[in-house]
């Protein structure tokens, strides 16, 4: 095990050289004696971009130069998307040591400062070694002060040292993981190592190699900070339960689910918080991992109105949760954290009323999915079918206001709009006025009242260069009609007779009840 020279951090990197073949073997694939190759069209022919450990041929290589000296090599094509989900769900395991994880090509890098207890950095990558050998996974690790130099010492040094130093000196500067250009250059100058380069000033260096050697070479010899960006944030709040034995019953794992939610729900008390987001992860002891999230449209630290949200979400799903062969680790984390103030109760139950239909709309939100159950809300324009849009309801708890029209008087708009606006067939007496008769979907209308015209004008500030933007169409005028037998339409000339068009059309835009 290696000992670090520099910084109070320690990175693990781990590296699947590999990972292509222990992906298709997962698959249940066989590979020859001679080994499979994983091909990929690059300039113009086919090359090998990946290997297993018996193929006897390197990366890059046309794949028909490797047939001339393997004759029998078995060819697969490379499927990156694939490569690339398997590395995701690995990432996805290890969250279970340390949330801090970063994926680098095939390949992660997991900051363990200050995870290791009990074994420590020993006891920490041999259960790693254990979990990637149950997946069939064959692993290089490495341990360091930076993540650079515990990928390098991963993918360059096959037998851990005890130096770590000493270790990165003796690196080839491949490590340095330059482009072609400059890896090539420093070959022709010399340089075949990382001491070569670590006793020469840095500013020569620079201006010769380009300043990201000498930036990489730093941070690979501790001399400048480096952090990893993890592919998920830090949450907030994060309790978790490990198990020295897996469980292999779900309704203990849910039991224990409702313990970090009480859990959760006094570290949230303490902050005058609640959470919108509970995320539930489940880590089964042969590496699969089980999500389960639900959200709250109001902030919530009740461990019971949150179990009831799960419980809702399990119901909804297709396949119950399948303990395998146990979890071993049951994790709850609250990403998202609002004030949560204590409530004022009103004398006729305002607020309990408000909060029973939060309590609703999470439930089916969580039953049915976040976009299946919408509230509607005013838009600030002037255009009718852009004055209103959906959104989901547990985005928007509290009911809009909507100003309500005067008792007697008639709506001025139909509630119900058509999408888009049918066009009808008008005749008007003059050109630019109201309608006399018009013609929809093959039927003769007589206009024997109408009010308007309201004139709604295009949203000029939207013009992008021409009349093409949202809402930056022609003037509209509006109408509300009626025709012989009683019905009420909404209707309108698009255009201005001559300023804006010569015909302008006329739409039916809705109907009154």
């Amino acid at each position: 095990m290696t000992k670090a020279f520099s910084g109070k951090r320690r990175f693990l990197a781990l590296w699947f050289p590999y990972l292509s073949a222990d992906r298709w073997r997962r698959a249940g694939n066989a590979a020859p004696a001679d080994g499979v190759v994983f091909t990929q069209k690059q300039r113009g022919a086919l090359r090998i971009v990946a290997t297993d450990e018996g193929a006897r041929t390197h990366l890059g290589l046309a794949l028909a130069d490797a047939r001339a000296r393997v004759p029998d090599l078995m060819a697969v094509d490379h499927d990156p998307v694939a490569d690339q989900q398997l590395l995701d769900r690995l990432a996805d395991a290890c969250d279970r040591f340390t949330p801090m994880v970063a994926l680098d090509e095939a390949a992660l890098t997991l900051d363990i400062t200050g995870c290791p207890h009990g074994g420590g950095e020993a006891g920490l990558v041999e259960e790693i070694e254990h979990w990637a050998a149950r997946a069939g996974l064959q692993l290089r690790h490495a341990l360091a002060s930076t993540p650079e130099a515990a990928q390098a010492l991963a993918r360059f040094q096959s037998v851990p040292a005890t130096d770590e130093k000493a270790a990165v000196l003796r690196l080839p500067i491949a490590a340095l993981r330059s482009d072609d250009d400059t890896d090539l250059a420093l070959r022709r100058a010399g340089l075949k190592t990382i001491s070569d380069l670590a006793g020469r000033p840095s500013a020569p260096l620079a201006a010769r190699f380009g300043a990201e050697t000498t930036d990489m070479l730093a941070r690979l010899l501790g001399k400048s900070d480096s952090r990893i960006s993890p592919r998920r944030a830090e949450p907030a709040l994060l309790f978790e339960r490990r198990f020295a034995e897996p469980i292999a019953q779900s309704d203990y794992a849910l039991a224990v689910l409702g313990e970090l939610a009480g859990e959760a729900g006094e570290a949230l008390l303490e902050r005058h918080k609640g959470g919108r987001r509970f995320a539930a992860r489940l880590y089964r002891s042969d590496g699969m991992v089980r999500d389960l999230a639900v959200e709250a449209s109001l902030p919530l630290r009740d461990s019971k109105a949150v179990m009831r949200l799960f419980a809702e979400r399990l119901e909804s799903l297709n396949d119950p949760i399948d303990p395998g062969f146990g979890f071993d680790l049951i994790r709850l984390v609250v990403p998202v954290l609002e004030p949560l103030a204590p409530t004022q109760l009103q004398l006729e139950g305002g607020a309990v009323a408000a909060g029973e239909l939060a309590a609703l709309i999470d439930r089916l939100s969580a039953r049915g999915g976040r976009n299946r159950f919408r509230r509607l809300r005013a838009r600030d324009t002037h255009i009718p079918e852009q004055a209103v849009f959906a959104l989901p309801a547990i985005d928007a708890p509290e009911p809009a206001l909507w100003q309500a029209p005067e008792i007697g008087e008639p709506p001025l708009r139909p509630i119900h709009l058509f999408d888009p606006p049918q066009s009808i067939e008008v005749v008007a007496e003059v050109p630019d006025g109201p309608p006399h008769r018009f013609r929809w979907r093959r039927t003769l209308h007589e206009v024997t009242r109408f009010e308007g015209p309201e004139r709604i004008a295009a949203e000029w500030w939207k013009r992008a260069g021409g009349p093409s933007g949202l809402g930056a169409g022609l003037t509209r005028d509006y109408y509300r009609v009626e025709d012989a037998r009683g019905r009420r339409f909404w209707i309108f000339r698009h255009g201005l007779y001559g300023a804006e068009k010569i015909n302008p059309g006329w739409y039916m835009h809705g109907l009154f009840a």
